[in-house]
């Protein structure tokens, strides 16, 4: 039974029973910032366990994509030396919500494997928790499997409830015993039953496990019947698929077989046991969907693990000989291997094949240079890899550590894991003493909050709470200091999630004679703003009544690029595809400068479009709403949560035209108030990683204007309206085209015309015509065309022409192939070159130079006669 023809019959045969099909959610999961990513088919309904969502359905189905190769979920490291290890699986699951529960589960795992896949009831084990009594006569009563093929599991870490058999989704909530089915691959293989001193061998292998989430565990550890008992099953795909297709291991099944074959055919190896065709294979499922999934290779995060992966995948294909880019060319195979099943990679197959291509052109030019060293270090004999070698592979090389760390294991060799991490530190040691907070983050303080007035106005009255110089806490500021002012209440919006903080001043008494001046705004802790500027007038201290006003059209410039961001990165996605996220921005007073994930320039038709929606919104003039809600409600709502960044259980969506985010930024009362909004600049910042610049409402009003006074100085250039510039500027080439040949022309005729005359020139040295001159108005190009033409004519010959333009000089030296024992073309035109300050060489038959002093060129090129009579 194919791969697919299993996926398939699961699905259909829990939809025979009641349970909707629910499509595998993405890798990255939506609502659950503690997993890095979809680990299990549990996830995306983990709300729904919860009791935070609701759903259509009581009972549903899934095949999930899964990963685990980071964070607590960790399998790379036993991908390629195991039979079961998959940094990528499919989980097949069905699940009950408060509907069914222990004995439908059992009846239904049962019937699926017995009849639907036609396993021998004879063949399969089951484990239940060792108090879960209830489950054991199901198993035993109801569905007949023998005692002695019924295990109870006990608590073996050393806790009540610590067991394999019982399941609990964290400290505290949701958890209950669970079921585990085994089938027994015979004594021909190794191992015994579970719960058996050897039941770690290979003989019982888990295919299912059926968790029933009966309790509600409570911060003392006790547990509270629940009233809606829920059940949560996982089956790994290509576990079952090895049992139904009678193979051992994993990677022996068709699925797997299938992209074996591939990487076998693009690193040329023939052995296809080889372990690293398993982990290539392996790891093109992982890289290619994380890819579908938004994950652009990079150096934190979700980004890190994939270029770990991708780049264990390419030293696999250089231990098997193959050093030029293979990995990317993998993707058509996976298609046509999963695509039926996941329409999703099918869609973006293209853009995948490039990530991968110019993430393996990226690590491709340091592989080789970093594997020499590390071959170098294993030949010596060392039983472990010292950590300022392995940091070194690190630093320059781009090896992830556990890449050196699998390259060592293979010759039985440890890493020092303890010096990379002192190497490491260091490194971030000085890049922290290199790198120099502002002062606003380093203060020490303790007090009220500030609290921010700033959405709804733009100055209000305070008190001062706290005073800095120069880091230090003061009393009071006299005039004409820098300082750092910490305020009760203030509308000055502080440096954070990429707006820069305001400016404007800060007043005391009735005529204004203490005046602060504020140049920036920054956060000293996350509800703490300091106000960062000089004091020009008066003085200041603590508990001060003052009247903080901000930069109002400075603001103004600045929520106008704020929201128009938003709409941008709304519009990116809408034109480049789902995979756009951000990944920094700067707003300011000038522009909005925005970082996003994507692997291609943008072209000037994608610009056009991204601008027409975005100014569309601007002009449909809706009105900005922004409204405080629950995290996972807001995620639920549709609002996008960007990121890197951290958010409370409390956020502030922003709706802004059809966009929607979290942000606690700034913005325009209506999306009419930008005005106009103009894409500036776009280029690559990193591997993966665009950025485009734009301006908004009078800074794009002034960039559109300059580009118009240009086109109109351009126009009258060329003699023509703007409205025929590009026509007329073509014309213009075309001429220039024209004019280029008739010059190309007439200097060949120049040359032919000077050979003639200077052939008549040549001097006999012993049998060689020997030929020194300057061509008067020639370029290099004539100058080879004139001295292929004086060899033709004087047959056996030495020759050196030379040209003047300005302070620069040409030269070229050529011989006749017959002379060329007695005399070298590259040492002749170094003889001239040396005299008028430069130098050259090349072929024996001819050579090129130059030279920066046309003074000297006469009396070199005298000297040529001499010099050639002297070797001969």
């Amino acid at each position: 039974m194919k791969s697919a023809e299993i996926r398939e019959k699961f699905l259909r045969f829990f939809e025979s029973k009641g349970h909707t099909i629910v499509a595998s959610s993405p890798l990255v999961p939506a609502n659950d910032p503690t997993l890095l990513f979809t680990n299990s088919g549990m996830v995306q309904f983990k709300d729904v366990f919860l009791g935070k969502e609701q759903r259509p359905y009581r009972r549903a189905t899934s095949a999930q994509r899964s990963v685990r190769a980071g964070g607590k979920h960790n399998d790379l490291e036993n991908v390629g030396y195991t039979a079961r290890h998959h940094t990528f699986f499919e989980m097949l699951g069905n699940f009950s919500f408060g509907d069914y529960f222990k004995r439908e589960a059992i009846a239904y795992a049962w019937e699926l494997l017995t009849r639907v896949y036609a396993l021998p009831p004879e063949k399969l084990w089951v484990t239940v928790y060792q108090e879960d009594d209830e489950a054991y006569r199901i198993w035993a009563d109801e569905i007949g499997v023998p005692p002695e093929r019924i295990v109870r599991i006990g608590d073996n870490k050393g806790a009540r409830y610590a067991s394999d058999n019982f399941w609990q989704m964290a400290d505290t909530g949701p958890c209950g015993p669970c079921s585990e089915i085994f089938y027994d691959h015979g004594p021909a293989v190794a191992g015994g039953p579970p719960g058996s001193p050897d039941e770690d061998g290979d003989r019982y292998i888990e295919i299912w496990n059926l968790v029933f989430m009966q309790f509600d565990r409570d911060e003392a550890g006790v547990l509270t019947p629940l009233p809606h008992p829920c059940v949560d099953t996982g089956m790994g795909m290509e576990r079952l698929a090895a049992v139904l297709q009678h193979v051992h291991s994993n990677y022996e099944i068709d699925l797997f077989q299938d992209l074996i074959r591939a990487a076998a055919r693009e690193t040329g190896c023939a052995d296809l046991a080889s372990p690293s065709l398993r982990v290539i294979a392996d790891h093109i499922r992982a890289c290619a969907f994380l890819v579908v999934d938004g994950v652009i290779p990079g150096n934190e995060g979700r980004g890190y693990v994939l270029r770990r992966i991708i780049r264990r995948a390419l030293r696999h294909g250089y231990k098997l000989g193959q050093k030029k880019p293979f990995f990317h060319r993998l993707v058509a195979d996976l298609d046509a291997t999963m695509g039926d099943a996941y329409p999703e990679l099918r869609a973006v197959r293209a853009r995948v094949a490039d990530v991968l291509a110019h993430e393996e052109e990226r690590f491709g030019e340091t592989l080789e240079h970093g594997m020499a060293i590390l071959e170098a270090d294993l030949a010596s004999g060392i039983r472990t890899l010292d950590g300022e070698t392995a940091f070194k592979l690190y630093d320059t090389f781009g090896f992830p550590l556990d890449l050196t760390a699998d390259v060592c294991r293979e010759r039985g060799v440890s890493v020092d894991d303890a010096g990379f991490e002192a190497a490491m530190q260091r490194q971030r040691e000085q890049a922290r003493a290199a790198g120099k907070f502002k002062a606003g983050g380093t203060l020490a303080y303790e007090g009220v909050r500030t609290e921010f007035i700033g959405y709804d106005a733009l100055s209000g009255d305070a008190r001062v709470a706290a005073l800095y110089v120069g880091g230090s806490r003061v009393d009071s500021v006299p005039a004409g200091q820098e300082a750092v002012v910490v305020l009760d209440t203030t509308p000055f919006y502080a440096e954070s999630g990429g707006q820069a903080g305001d400016s404007g001043e800060i007043s005391a008494g009735e005529t204004c004679t203490t005046l602060f001046r504020v140049s920036d705004t920054q956060k000293i802790q996350a509800d703490v703003f300091g106000h960062h500027g000089t004091l020009v007038a008066g003085e200041l201290r603590i508990g001060d009544k003052v009247h903080a006003r901000v930069d109002g059209a400075r603001r103004a410039r600045t929520v106008r690029n704020h929201s128009a961001t938003h709409l941008m990165h709304k519009a990116l996605r809408e034109v480049l595809g789902a995979h756009v996220q951000q990944k920094g921005s700067l707003v300011d007073a000038d522009k909005t400068r925005f970082d996003f994930s994507h692997d291609a320039p943008l072209s000037a038709e994608q610009i056009r479009r991204v601008e027409e929606i975005v100014n569309r919104e601007v002009l449909a003039n809706a009105a900005t709403q922004a409204q405080l809600m629950a995290f996972d409600d807001a995620v639920k709502g549709g609002a996008v949560a960007l990121f890197g960044e951290k958010y409370g259980e409390t956020v502030r969506v922003l709706d802004i035209g059809s966009s929607r985010e979290l942000c606690g930024g700034t913005h325009v009362e209506r999306t009419g108030d930008i005005g106009l909004f103009k894409i500036v600049a776009e280029g690559g910042v990193a591997a993966g990683i665009r950025r485009v610049e734009a301006v908004t409402g009078e800074n794009a009003l002034a960039f559109v204007q300059r580009l118009s006074a240009s086109l109109a100085e351009a126009a009258a250039a060329v003699k023509a309206p703007a409205s025929e510039l590009t026509q007329r500027i073509e014309q213009v080439l075309d001429n220039v085209k024209s004019l280029e040949k008739e010059l190309a022309r007439l200097k060949s005729k120049l040359a032919s015309s000077q050979g003639d005359d200077l052939a008549a020139q040549a001097v006999d040295v012993a049998g060689i015509k020997v030929l020194a001159a300057s061509l008067e108005g020639a370029d290099v190009k004539t100058l080879r065309e004139t001295m292929d033409k004086l060899k033709d004519k004087l047959k056996t010959a030495a020759i050196v022409l030379a040209a003047v333009d300005g302070a620069k000089v040409s030269l070229i030296a050529g011989v006749t192939a017959d002379a060329t024992a007695r005399v070298k073309a590259g040492e002749l035109v170094n003889f001239v070159a040396q005299q008028v300050g430069g130098k050259g060489g090349g072929r024996p038959d001819m050579a090129q130079a130059g030279g920066t002093d046309p003074s000297k060129l006469p009396q070199a090129l005298a000297g040529v006669q001499g010099w050639v009579a002297e070797r001969l």
